[in-house]
């Protein structure tokens, strides 16, 4: 079923000069766990959801594979709840995987009466196999799942009266307590945003902040995400002095379409829960030597096998065959990927798609209790901003909308704990840099190429301790620089965006460099075997030190 398309009907709230607005809850981020939340928090009170871009620029509308759910009459929870905690290589938090893995089954009921259409065949859910999953499971609709979704949302949120929206507002920093007027005020006040059509900041002070900005793919050289995810949210909180959580964890994705006009187009993983087959230039399997589950092995797994017969022999990368899937099955269940690759001349129904890892998903991110409370009073994140446990060193498929949804529900009961008693301070209006002049695009740019070139050559798939204290000196003269342009230019949204990746860039490196074993998606030479008598657990990173 075709997604229905995405109506504008955007309500701000303020006159072109007012400099602050208050509400009662603030969302920064619209994917499906800011726009999920959205709506339950606007059944009491007035919400602000702000994003930098359009609504519908998110990780989620680029989601295909789909959302991770027992349904199937061969499936139990225990099942999802092992193949998560096997994927999570120790460091899930169990009491967390097990409330997502029950909760997952309502969630999809909720997306459903949303008006969501999931492709069904024989008239029930046709369930997807993914790596790492031991069950069929996840529920899609073709491979666009993310867009049908999000669809969905926006239509919902943008037709609330109590949901006030703001595209094109790039949040800058959390309002702290050296913000406000009143004297012993603790937390999170909302946030300064940028308005990318006026250059106004304006302040959002709210009695309750939402993070939901999603990942930060954009901080390496290739990624399967889109231009928005550079971390924001990772980099505000640290700012803020929240707790960061396990960082170190990147997931690469190991099949992304490699062309050089692809721009990272990611193939989904259903693609080989369907049967495709990893080969190298000469047609040969090569994933059972590195895994007996072959190409449904999890993502770590298959990301390092990829890179390793790469560079074994020289190659820019390998081939994903699905030429031998039955006919028909990648016009009905792939028609986004066929159509795609058709684009740039590959015909996946009777050649092999190129393809090479790119970055993908953030395990880590702000440190968060089973209701996406951080460590600082009236600030909560969800989604891939958040680290909840669920996912551990490594992410299982298709778990991610899955933990977005389950915790924009979990998130409702602690956002409104004791909210009626909370008075919004009086708060001081965006103080600008001492500069007015527009920083140096070529800077910016220069810049911006270095530090994710340098994530992506030294705190890649593969670490050691000497590529990342080389990612450290180099990181650390690209922050001094930016920090001084910062200081002395009137913001925009390209310097604030490289700020921001620097900054996640060096607590990535920071949290590698800390951990001394190779676990899940962290995987150094330096030291290559996994060592849980000192490193079965979380590495965490508040302001200041560890």
């Amino acid at each position: 079923m075709a997604s229905s398309p995405v109506h504008l009907a955007y309500r701000p709230t303020f006159a072109a000069s007012q400099a602050v607005i208050h509400t009662d809850f603030l969302i920064i981020g619209s994917g499906i766990a800011g726009l999920s939340l959205a709506l339950n928090l606007a059944e009491r009170g007035r919400v602000t959801l702000v994003t930098k871009k359009a609504l519908e620029d998110s990780n989620t509308n680029y989601a295909q594979g789909g959302v991770a759910s027992v349904l199937g009459e061969d499936d139990s929870f225990d099942l999802h709840v092992q193949d998560t905690l096997a994927a999570g290589a120790g460091l899930c938090r169990r009491e967390i995987v097990e409330m997502v893995v029950r909760d997952g089954p309502a969630r999809i009921r909720d997306l459903e009466s949303l008006g969501v259409a999931f492709t069904t065949q024989g008239g029930q859910l046709a369930l997807g196999l993914e790596g790492g999953h031991s069950r069929h499971r996840i529920v899609h609709n073709a491979d666009h799942t993310g867009r049908e979704i999000e669809t969905h949302l926006l239509d919902a949120v943008l037709d609330h009266e109590r949901i006030d929206v703001h595209p094109y507002h790039m949040a800058i920093d959390l309002i702290g307590p050296r913000h406000v007027e009143r004297a012993n005020v603790r937390g999170v006040w909302g946030a300064y945003a940028l308005d990318a059509a006026t250059g106004e900041v304006r302040a959002f002070v709210a009695k309750r902040t939402v993070l939901a900005t999603g990942g930060a793919g954009k901080v390496y050289r290739y990624t399967t995400n889109p231009d928005i995810a550079t971390g924001d949210g990772v980099a505000m909180a640290h700012r803020a002095g929240a707790r960061i959580a396990n960082l170190e964890f990147v997931q690469f994705h190991p099949t992304c379409l490699y062309h050089p006009r692809a721009k990272s187009f990611l193939l989904t993983e259903a693609l080989r829960g369907e049967g495709g087959r990893l080969i190298d230039a000469a047609g040969a399997r090569f994933m059972d030597a590195y895994d007996a589950r072959g190409e449904l092995a999890p993502r770590d797994i298959v990301a390092r096998a990829i890179d390793s017969e790469m560079k074994k022999t020289a190659a820019p990368c390998v081939y994903l065959d699905v030429t031998q899937l039955p006919s028909g099955m990648i016009e009905r269940r792939f028609p986004s990927i066929l159509e795609r690759c058709l684009d740039f001349g590959i015909d996946p129904r009777r050649e092999p798609i190129p393809v090479v890892p790119a970055t993908h998903y953030f395990c880590g991110g702000i440190d968060v209790d089973a209701r996406g409370r951080s460590s600082i009073e009236n600030l909560f994140a969800i989604g891939e901003v958040s680290h909840t446990g669920l996912h551990g060193a490594n992410r299982l498929a298709s778990n991610s909308l899955l933990e977005a949804l389950v915790f924009a529900e979990r998130a409702y009961d602690g956002v409104l704990e004791n909210v009626d008693t909370v008075t919004l301070p009086a708060v001081q209006p965006w103080e600008a840099p001492r500069g007015h002049v527009a920083p140096d695009p070529m800077v910016l740019e220069h810049d911006w190429d270095e530090a994710r070139r340098v994530m992506w050559d030294y705190v890649g798939i593969v670490r050691s301790d000497q590529r990342l204290t080389i990612a450290t000196e180099r990181l650390s003269s690209l922050a001094a620089t930016v920090e001084s342009v910062y200081r002395k230019s009137r913001v925009n949204q390209d310097l604030l965006e490289l700020r921001n990746i620097i900054e996640v860039g060096r607590l990535v490196v920071r949290s590698a460099l800390l951990r001394k074993e190779s676990r899940g998606l962290h995987y150094t030479e330096t030291y290559p075997d996994r060592d849980d008598a000192h490193f079965l657990r979380d590495t965490v990173l508040e302001r200041g030190g560890e």
